[in-house]
């Protein structure tokens, strides 16, 4: 039966009841929602200022390397200087960014307000915007939770800088108990966020309970846990590297009001035994106990289930949850060592009560190294690093960077696994230098990447380039970002003169080369027509 014109239902906006407009609204980013809404007419003006609305105020809205319209103006004063003033009173929790900085804090008191977030800040407008009486008021007598994010163009930027942005901080929040404090870069050849370093800790607030924090050596660790934070129950921490300890830090004080501890790092340590172990043993307290960690040792084989309990978790009796990412690389040359395998591996961790981990270990050597990685189930980390060719698969939709590295060749079917495992991947480094042992999967069925944008294949055999940069292969619609070796570009290419070879290379916007001429073939700018970065 069809449907004619006198059946036809038109449903106004203003038709549907206030529980539908709030659900339509909450989809609606706080910017969009208090430019566009408030002011239309009262009955959007009670929905839109309503205090389940408007009690946390997210008003970040402009990335660092995003040019600013005249149109961001007009909205930023709407919301600053029209719309704040009626609601200031009603706002718990702010996210704000240098953009929206400018204006907010001339337009009320805020007088509930116990969490402030300062988002996306360069060390100098992050000090400068310290410096508003507001917001130094604010900080002095009622932040409870505070985070900055601070984004810096040069690794060294926020370590150099005076006064040091986390004792300022600190300094300044006389009631602070939740404290987040990390850096990061728009550079794609650092980490997604950097490495925080302290330089003194003479002015820590004694009243902080739970800190998040990325520090640049072990070192930083010790001094957060010398006894200055005397009332600090989580900690959740990244290191940058793990080296040698100075021989004027000791680690022996045990911690007894320390609840929670994270520890992540993404280099490679030599000194889990020697080091890391130690700390865990001051932690007997402890009811939740993370571990992100990549491991080179020497004389010894797989870090395994009896080695975590035996050194770790029989000195913690109240621990309750224990999350882990461990991936052991064994380097030898000269000791002979008896390799365990996969079921020896999961065995270790079955008899000590471990139910819920899973596996994949080299059960050779390979170049004198071998590879074994243990996890918690469900895996709940953002990143996976050093996937090797015995990766077999599971459940990694919280992941959305990965690493692959071995000195065994890659196949068609480890990428497969790692297309249809991995369904939110967004940063991949492949390092292998092996050819491929089967090709005949070349051309045959693409592999999909959906959200795939950072691609870095720099040490790689050509194999893996032709793997990921021919669409035939490969379909990446979300790539922006491509680091590689332009020698091994050259080389897939035939001197850039296939052309089909290389489709995925035209969506990118930002590309780093290694190996890179000056004067290189004018065929080069064909595939390539976005800013280029030299690598070392």
């Amino acid at each position: 039966m069809g449907i004619t014109k006198s059946n036809k239902v038109d449903t106004h906006i203003l038709d549907l009841p206030d529980e539908i407009l709030h659900i339509i609204f909450k989809k609606l980013s706080t910017i969009d929602m208090l430019y566009s809404l408030v002011g239309v007419n009262q009955r959007f003006n009670c929905l839109g200022l309503d205090y389940l609305c408007v009690h946390d105020l997210d008003l970040v809205a402009k990335r660092t390397d995003t040019p600013i319209i005249s149109a961001d103006i007009d909205i930023r004063d709407k919301i600053c200087k029209i719309i704040l003033p009626q609601i200031d009173d009603k706002i718990t929790k702010l996210s704000v960014d240098p953009f929206f900085m400018q204006g907010i804090f001339h337009t009320g008191r805020f007088p509930k307000l116990y969490s402030l977030s300062l988002i996306n800040y360069t060390p100098d407008i992050f000090f400068k915007a310290l410096t508003d009486r507001t917001l130094f008021r604010l900080l002095t007598d009622q932040i409870t939770d505070f985070t900055a994010s601070i984004h810096c163009i040069e690794e060294n930027e926020l370590i150099e800088m005076e006064p040091p942005i986390f004792e300022t901080i600190l300094s300044y929040g006389k009631h602070l108990t939740n404290v987040t404090l990390f850096q990061h870069s728009s550079r794609d050849d650092y980490p997604a966020f950097y490495i925080r370093h302290i330089l003194t800790i003479s002015s820590l607030s004694s009243t902080i309970t739970n800190l998040t924090i990325y520090v640049k050596t072990f070192e930083d660790c010790l001094l957060l846990l010398n006894g200055c934070l005397q009332y600090l129950s989580t900690l959740i921490i990244r290191i940058q590297e793990i080296k040698c300890l100075s021989s004027h830090f000791e680690n022996v004080e045990r911690l007894p009001k320390l609840k929670s501890f994270s520890l992540e790092t993404r280099l490679y340590t030599l000194y889990y035994d020697s080091q890391i172990v130690p700390l865990l043993h001051r932690m007997f307290n402890l009811e939740e106990l993370t571990l992100h960690l990549p491991v080179i040792r020497s004389d010894s084989t797989y870090i395994n289930g009896d080695d975590l309990y035996d050194e770790i978790l029989h000195y913690m009796p109240r621990l309750k949850r224990f999350l882990f990412n461990i991936h052991t690389r064994v380097v030898n040359n000269h000791v002979n060592i008896d390799l365990p395998s996969n079921d020896d591996i999961r065995n270790s961790f079955m008899k000590r009560g471990f139910q819920s981990v899973d596996a994949f270990t080299d059960y050779k050597l390979a170049k004198n190294s071998a590879s074994c990685h243990v996890y918690s189930l469900p895996y709940s980390f953002s990143e996976f690093s050093f996937v090797g060719s015995c990766f077999r698969g599971g459940h990694f939709n919280q992941v959305r960077m990965l690493s692959m590295v071995d000195q065994r060749p890659f196949e068609y079917e480890l990428f497969q696994i790692i297309s249809q495992d991995f369904p939110l991947l967004e940063e991949l480094t492949i390092i292998n230098s092996e050819p491929q042992e089967n090709r005949e999967h070349h051309g045959q069925r693409a592999l999909i990447f959906s959200h795939l944008f950072h691609l870095a294949i720099i040490f790689v055999h050509r194999d893996y380039m032709m793997q990921f940069l021919s669409e035939r292969n490969a379909l990446l619609p979300s790539l922006t970002h491509l680091k590689m070796d332009y020698k091994v570009l050259r080389a897939v290419t035939n001197n850039f003169t296939n052309d089909e070879e290389l489709l995925n290379c035209t969506k990118v916007k930002v590309l780093s080369a290694r190996n890179l001429p000056r004067n290189r073939p004018s065929k080069f700018d064909t595939y390539f027509s976005c800013p280029i970065r030299y690598l070392t």
